[in-house]
């Protein structure tokens, strides 16, 4: 029997308990961050409306149950966040504190695809980036700040609604907005959360969408099962000084997911969302007793498991597609578990890359990457037949909400165009798991006990675990579990208040933000959050509160050299917005790394990748003219760690014969700062340079941006490749940048 290739997307929708507990412990409905309110407004109900008008496609949506309770809190109008409460008071009332936060916080959001459409928003956006936070302090009216409280509003409603005649009566409207008018935005709002769970709930009614669930409030289970799986992946991971082991965690987790969910749909679940897609061989037990039939992960954590690591062409494509597409079994004590792998480049392109693409043209290239492994699946069979013989599933699953914030319209050209065609596709069939499963049970097995521990991030827990910030964090929630299994009277009948408490605070997403790897100008409040949680707890069982606990984690202040901490999308103009670049790798330079640099015109380098290009900025002292205070050439030199290639070393004279510089490299490109003109080449035989053409963009005006394609440097997914930049001057070496570094990339 021929088979379509089956293609089961999993949209997963999450947000924190951004709820605040008052002195007494007790959860007020006072909300420090605006996301469920926002991302609500603009992610979660035009997803599956837009499914909807497509009804030959299933999927699968993953409500993570905090996300679920905070949603019903806004539209029972008993959640309050600081964004808000400004959004609704009368502008004379605002005190400097609010008008400061205001300038600071409203203009939150990629402003490419939520600012710049809109002229007003885009006018006091300019203001603010041209001349200040004080100067709009000391020149702002009370109806500049009502239309920014309106347009912070009214920029995260999805345009999917904006045929709504109130919404697009506002849009045309563009400013002059009253109080009255911001009350019923904020109405507006309640009511598309409102539609949310009903409309999910509607399309799993219909067949056409499989809703899954998390453990309640998104913990990483084998963390809390053993916080020493750390090692498994990490063997020499510095732990915590307490180790955490609060296994009987878990079924509290999973029940009360389980019960939230039949409440809200109707049915029991069948498959899981294990948080940040971890699993360990301790959880599994725990996850089939509760009656749940599948799970997800991540490509590596299979690869671990099995031994075998997945290599790709030079499109991006798996050499082994049958090891990753199809389910897998788990057997356990109390039943067998499917097991599905997610392709993790397949699922970064939608989440990371597309949105920088014209729709049409990132739709078509998600197709012809599924189409291309379905014609990988058919060379490698015996029989030679052009149909595929047997059922294959490409599993896609990542964030549902955070990606469509740099996609052009919030995604809707991207997802209209994908549905149509893959409606229109004869070969490809979108399904639920479930639906897959219950026709093709999964045959091979992967032992239980050979699970990998790790996650959807690198195959481990390093971003929860194991940095000096993130294992305080960790001694923290365990003397405050320990302080509860001290009180045997305490259950979660009698002292609800002191468990949901501990619920929260053992949520994976305070960890992500603590220390290195991710960071943003919400870091202090994640700290605040989840000590909040943990002084709820010691209060509600009439302890007093730890000194520590009063304590932030971390200092967040502003850091010097980091590596990227992800995907980048800049605009190529030399400008340097400073969004596009927020979460690149930089390296300080003037002066930061010794007396070399010290009188440096170059003060930063900023560096990172997407699954197009390498990309990397310089950012020189102001009025610094090329060819006067600097020397006016740049080279960037490429060289490949572990790949056999022919090298060659630095076509310039007066090189200092010392490392890096004595390096050989395989690629040179080169750029004249006076005429942003380019040259490009390649090492060959001899230790001969051969010119090459390129497809690299140079913006310089305020600073100098660079683009380079990765289909220039001929690097293939997953290859390691080391950088030096080196200032030039009429083919003479100047210096070089970064002193007595180099540039680590990672090829996606």
């Amino acid at each position: 029997m021929p088979h379509p290739l089956y293609v089961a997307f999993i949209w997963h929708q999450h947000q924190p308990l951004y709820k605040s507990r008052a002195e007494s412990g007790v959860a007020d409905g006072r909300y420090r961050l605006p996301w469920v309110r926002l991302h609500g407004t603009k992610d979660y109900l035009d997803l599956v409306l837009i499914l909807e008008q497509y009804p030959k496609l299933h999927q699968t949506v993953n409500l993570v149950p905090s996300l679920i309770l905070q949603i019903e809190d806004y539209v029972a109008g008993t959640a309050l966040d600081p964004y808000l409460k400004i959004a609704l008071l009368p502008t004379e009332q605002l005190t400097l504190e609010q008008k400061e936060f205001a300038i600071a916080h409203f203009f939150d959001g990629n402003h490419h695809t939520l600012i710049d459409p809109h002229p007003r928003y885009a006018e006091l956006y300019g203001q603010r980036q041209d001349k200040g936070h004080e100067w709009c302090l000391d020149h702002w009216i009370d109806q500049d700040y009502s239309d920014l409280a309106a347009w912070h509003n009214l920029s995260w409603i999805d345009p999917l609604f904006w045929d709504d005649p109130e919404i697009a009566g506002w849009l045309k409207q563009g400013k002059g907005f009253t109080l009255s008018d911001r009350q019923r935005i904020y109405s507006k709002q309640r009511e598309i959360l409102s539609r949310i769970i009903p409309q999910h709930r509607k399309l799993q009614d219909a067949g056409q969408l499989e809703i899954t669930t998390t453990p309640y409030t998104h913990p990483i289970l084998p963390l809390l099962a053993d916080t020493n799986s750390g090692r498994v992946a990490v063997p020499e991971m510095t732990l915590p000084r307490s180790r955490f082991q609060w296994a009987e965690d878990i079924p509290r987790h999973l029940q009360k997911a389980k019960h939230l969910y039949k409440d809200r749909f109707g049915r029991m679940p069948r498959g899981l969302w294990p948080s940040e897609q971890s699993v360990s061989p301790a959880i599994l037990p725990y996850i089939s007793e509760q009656g749940f039939q599948w799970i997800c992960s991540d490509e590596a954590v299979l690869g671990w498991s099995t031994n075998h690591f997945f290599s790709r062409d030079g499109s991006g494509n798996v050499y082994e597609p049958e090891l990753l597409y199809r389910p897998y079994r788990l057997e356990t004590p109390h039943g067998n578990l499917a097991i599905v792998f997610r392709d993790h480049r397949l699922s970064d392109l939608i989440g990371f890359t597309y949105g920088s693409m014209e729709a049409g043209q990132a739709a078509r290239d998600l197709v012809g990457h599924l189409e291309a492994i379905a014609r990988s699946l058919k060379s490698r069979q015996a029989s030679g037949s052009t149909a595929l013989e047997h059922p294959w599933l490409v599993t896609i699953a990542l964030d549902g909400e955070n990606c469509w914030e740099f996609y052009q319209q919030d995604g809707l050209p991207f997802l209209n165009t994908l549905y149509q065609i893959l409606s229109d596709h004869s070969d490809i069939k979108l399904v639920t798991v479930s639906e897959f499963l219950d026709q093709f049970p999964p045959t091979e097995i992967i032992p239980s006990a050979k699970l990998h521990s790790g996650s959807w991030v690198d195959g481990s827990f390093t971003t929860w675990i194991g940095d000096p910030a993130k294992n305080r964090a960790w001694d923290l929630l365990t003397d405050a579990r320990q302080m509860l299994a001290d009180h045997p009277e305490a259950t979660e009948e009698t002292n609800p208040e002191a468990w949901e408490a501990l619920f929260a605070a053992e949520g994976s997403d305070w960890f992500w933000w603590f220390g290195e790897g991710h960071s943003s100008n919400q870091d202090a409040m994640f700290d605040q959050l989840f000590r909040e949680h943990l002084a709820a707890l010691y209060q509600a069982l009439n302890e007093p509160v730890p000194p520590e606990v009063r304590q932030p984690v971390e200092v967040h202040a502003g850091r010097g050299d980091h590596p990227p901490e992800g995907f980048i999308h800049p605009y190529i103009d030399g400008r340097g917005d400073e969004q596009d670049w927020e979460r690149a790798g930089r390296f300080e330079i003037g002066g930061a790394r010794g007396t070399m640099h010290r009188s440096s015109t170059i003060q930063r380098v900023w560096y990172g990748v997407d699954h197009l290009n390498f990309y990397c900025r310089l950012d020189f002292k102001a009025g610094t003219k090329p060819g006067i205070d600097c020397p006016p050439e740049l080279n960037l030199f490429w060289f490949y760690p572990g790949q056999t290639l022919y090298n060659s070393s630095i076509p310039l004279v007066e090189l200092p014969n010392e490392p890096p510089l004595n390096y050989g490299f395989h690629h040179h490109l080169g750029i004249n700062l006076l005429t942003q003109t380019i040259w490009f080449q390649q090492a060959g035989e001899n230790l001969r340079w051969h010119s090459r053409a390129s497809r690299a963009q140079v913006g310089l005006d305020a600073c100098l941006e660079l683009a380079v394609p990765w289909a220039d440097l001929q690097a293939e997914p997953d290859w390691s490749l080391k950088l030096v930049m080196v200032l030039s001057d009429g083919g003479r070496y100047r210096s070089y940048l970064p002193e007595q570094a180099l540039i680590p990339l990672g090829v996606p």
